[in-house]
């Protein structure tokens, strides 16, 4: 038998955004609003990856990212890369980067925080950008990554 080659097919213009952990693929999606969006999008996951064990990787054609939209991206996929892509050649390589402090990004998980009963923007001082780690800047309550909520 032949071996067989699955080749998802090269965007004109657009955003790849790659070495994404698999687990957060799902997560990628709904922060970005991407179940939302009317442009051509594909994804692959449990991708093989040498730095990551498996990854996963996502094209959209015809969209680029605000600032903080990477921001988002490298709360939950903190591993990430982006590649601008203009006439199928790639212009621009980003790499996502945990910033020192979040502003209006991530939820707080104390339900008795201000945040959560007034219209206060949520800020937090990153303690871990690896293994994300967010100190509330209100009521320092510490959100990780596995409980972070992103607000859309």
């Amino acid at each position: 038998m032949k071996d067989k080659i699955l080749v998802v097919s090269a965007i004109k213009d657009g955003t790849v955004i790659d070495h994404i952990s698999a687990k957060s693929l799902f997560k990628v999606i709904s922060i970005l609003g991407l179940d939302k969006i009317d442009k051509t999008i594909t994804f692959g996951t449990n991708l093989e990856s040498k730095k990551l064990g498996r990854k996963a990787i996502i094209k959209l054609s015809d969209i680029f990212f605000k600032d903080k939209d990477i921001n988002k991206i490298a709360l939950v996929a903190p591993d990430a890369k982006l590649n601008i892509i203009k006439n199928y050649e790639v212009v621009e390589k980003k790499v996502v980067e945990v910033p020192d402090e979040i502003t209006g990004i991530v939820k707080c998980m104390n339900p008795k925080c201000i945040t959560n009963s007034e219209k206060i923007v949520t800020k937090f001082d990153v303690l871990s950008k690896k293994d994300v780690k967010l100190k509330c800047r209100y009521c320092e309550k510490i959100t990780d990554q596995e409980h972070m909520e992103i607000l859309r």
